[in-house]
């Protein structure tokens, strides 16, 4: 296991998935974040089945990290229930990896 993250939310509005993905990198809370534009999402919402184009933003981070990006994550995004979803990473390309840990601490590298 390895301290890199991946999270996942979406969003139905493109400018807006852009400017979160801009901001989060800025802050150093991701080191990269996906944009994968129109996914189409069918979810069970208020007791009634919904369907939604959205864009499926793939950040990431690293576990240190996760606190302060879940809470600005839930501070900027226009959801009334964001997703919030973080993944493990098990493995992966060791100077990525590396990048990856470099790109997400606090001071500039």
């Amino acid at each position: 296991m390895t301290d890199a993250r991946i999270v996942l939310t979406t969003l139905d509005d493109a400018e807006q998935a852009h400017q979160l993905a801009t901001h989060l990198v800025e802050l150093r809370l991701a080191a990269c974040v996906n944009l994968v534009e129109w996914v189409r999402s069918v979810y069970r919402w208020q007791g009634n089945v919904e369907t939604a184009d959205e864009i499926l933003l793939i950040i990431k981070t690293t576990v240190e990290r996760i606190a302060a990006l879940k809470e600005e994550v839930e501070k900027l995004h226009p959801y009334q229930l964001p997703e919030f979803v973080v993944l493990h990473v098990t493995d992966g390309s060791d100077p990525y990896l590396a990048w990856l840990l470099a790109a997400s601490r606090n001071a500039v590298q």
